[in-house]
């Protein structure tokens, strides 16, 4: 089976073995096709619009190419599907019918039955490539993982980068491999029952290797302003291409490289005042595309908590993006476990119970209250989606590697206390979502690290660190000398995962818990969500830290959370009375039926309709 993107931009390559060359320069007089290995220059045919176009009999799939402008600078293809040497380099073209796809058969899995696994694919394996998390697909199937995401992979500059200074956004970087690489592990993923999601940026592009400005200025603009500078325009004049780009992209993933799903990385740094907004736009574009063709799960991470792009329609089918992942549930369970008051953890602080117990009954802990943190209002109300609308975490790329030494929750957090909120996260409705290695509670630690030089390189390392500078900890410079320098590639290589962890049952012990859970998750817990109601969600009003949440399902079964998060004994009320599908430890169960609960246990509960 073949699968192809049709894109009008790029190489095409013809039915008749021709490419079809096409480029959008608004601000180039002349463009020129420059193929590599004394190939030959060749100028494209200007067209309207600032369009430019050449079908050419001289190059062929695998030729490598290079764009000219203005008889000056040679660019690469802003929508090369791949850089063998790297984002300065030449452009090569890839034919994606020569790649025989064996999973027509595949048609994904509900977004009910997910449990995303986290992972840098440079740092997860020793390989550090696609082919090397293929290698380790069986190990995640057997964990209790059904979807794979994948942190970004579009092309960035140098060999190694958390991936979102990605400028060539269809090519898959090439420290990683070829695309029929990233394209076999999708496969055998699929063939083990997994889903792949795949992370894309569309709020900025990298600092280095983007010539967009060179004869495409109108992909950005200064109306806005981002963390990075101009915002890309996708509400300006002239921005219906630049729109396209990004659209197409989507499409581009899902349909030529068969992807599941896409996690959209902070949309709230994208700015768009225009009617359907860009946001709006791609995910009705990705609906109408696949329909019913297959199950496609589209995710946002969304600082404003904007909850309609999470909306349901009347018979709870998704409208737009499937979930978001719910930064609200980290903090406070971040604040419970390890005290921390810095920086955007302040805001759960005073009272971490109250707004965890907000998160698991209405999704959002901010629905517009306001916010010290941020010096505004922020969220919209939530307490009318569904559970599954909000994804939950207690690790991710984000809360380990934006610390200073990239600390690992197992390193902050009393084990007793941290076991007990894996209890709770893993088994309540919300789909959870687990950084490569925390199941195994691995002794890496996960660090910022790219790989720029000269003085961007300096100047990202004095950025990096001088974003602590407003911390307690970090307040004299000899002590942010100390935090290990981005560039450096040791930062990278401290932050693979060491599998031999796995030998030390302590890190052995964590894995089988994870499993464990996970197995119950699927079990007991699964074919009961879709679309539910929390009914109650209290917290003791004392100092005792326990909580009772109830959720109420479509089929009429009622799952039933009891924990005690302190350090003391705690009495509970049982309303329906009922033997626990899980219990901590078999004093908690013991315990539980006569009333009360041990410090850090957890009791879960579901009554089936009779």
């Amino acid at each position: 089976m073949e699968r192809k993107h049709a894109m009008p931009f790029g190489a095409e390559v013809l039915a008749n073995g021709n490419v079809r060359f096409r480029l959008w320069a608004p601000a180039a007089k002349g463009v020129t096709l420059c193929l590599e290995n004394g190939r030959g220059a060749y100028p494209l045919l200007p067209l309207e619009n600032g369009w430019f176009e050449r079908i050419s009999s001289e190059a062929t799939a695998g030729s490598l190419y290079r764009f000219q402008i203005d008889d000056k600078m040679e660019v690469p293809d802003p929508a090369s599907r791949f850089q063998p040497q790297d984002v300065h380099g030449p452009s090569e073209v890839v034919d994606p019918t020569a790649f025989q796809w064996r999973d027509d058969s595949w048609r994904g899995r509900p977004w009910e039955e997910a449990v995303i696994y986290e992972l840098h694919i440079g740092a997860f394996t020793a390989e550090g490539t696609f082919r090397g998390v293929e290698q380790k697909l069986d190990y995640l199937r057997d964990l209790g993982v059904t979807a794979v995401e994948l942190m970004p992979v579009a092309d960035f500059s140098g060999t190694r980068n958390w991936g979102y200074d990605g400028v060539l956004l269809f090519a898959p970087d090439s420290s990683y491999g070829r695309p029929e690489d990233l394209k076999q592990l999708v496969q055998a993923a699929h063939a083990k029952g997994l889903m792949m999601f795949l992370d894309v940026v569309y709020n900025h592009f990298g600092p280095e290797g983007n010539y967009l400005h060179t004869y495409a200025p109108q992909f950005f603009t200064n109306r806005h302003h981002t963390p990075w500078g101009d915002a890309i325009n996708f509400d300006g004049p002239e921005s219906r291409v630049v729109r396209d780009f990004f659209i197409h992209n989507a499409l581009y993933w899902l349909e030529e490289y068969n992807f599941d799903g896409l996690r959209l990385d902070a949309v709230h740094a994208i700015v768009d005042e225009s009617s359907p907004d860009i946001l709006t736009e791609l995910a009705q574009t990705v609906r109408e595309r696949f329909g019913a063709e297959k199950f496609i799960h589209l995710i946002v991470e969304n600082g404003d908590n904007t909850a309609r792009y999470l909306s349901r329609d009347q018979a709870g089918a998704i409208r737009l993006y499937d979930a978001q992942w719910n930064d609200d549930i980290h903090h406070c369970l971040h604040v419970l476990l390890t005290g921390e008051t810095d920086g955007y953890y302040a805001d759960y602080a005073p009272d971490p119970m109250r707004y965890l117990c907000r998160c698991l009954r209405e999704g959002f802990a901010y629905q517009g209250d306001y916010s010290e943190y941020h010096g505004e209002n922020r969220g919209e109300p939530s307490a009318d989606l569904p559970p599954s609308a909000f994804i939950s975490f207690l690790q991710n790329h984000d809360q380990i590697g934006n610390r200073a030494f990239g600390e690992r929750i197992t390193q902050l957090a009393d084990p007793h206390a941290l076991k007990a909120v894996l209890e709770i996260f893993l088994l309540a409705p919300p789909p959870p979502l687990i950084f490569m290695g925390e199941e195994f509670a691995a002794s890496s630690p996960f660090l910022f690290f790219c790989d720029f030089h000269g003085d961007l390189a300096a100047a990202v390392t004095n950025g990096r660190r001088n974003e602590f500078a407003r911390f307690a900890k970090f307040n004299s410079a000899e002590v942010r000398e100390s935090i290990p320098d981005p560039n450096a590639e040791s930062s990278y290589l401290q932050s693979k995962l060491i599998w031999d962890n796995l030998r030390d049952w302590v890190h052995s012990e964590w894995l089988n818990l994870y499993r464990k859970l996970l197995a119950i998750r699927q079990s007991t817990v699964v074919h009961h969500l879709g679309k539910s109601r929390v009914t109650k969600c209290e917290v003791s009003q004392d100092r005792e830290h326990k909580i009772s949440v109830d959720w109420v399902f479509e089929d009429g079964a009622r799952l039933e959370l009891c924990a005690n998060l302190s350090n003391e004994n705690v009495s509970i009320s049982l309303e329906h009375p009922t033997l626990p599908f899980y219990a901590s430890t078999p004093e908690a169960s013991t315990a539980f039926e006569h009333g009360s609960l041990p410090p850090w246990s957890v009791v879960w509960c579901v009554h089936e309709q009779k």
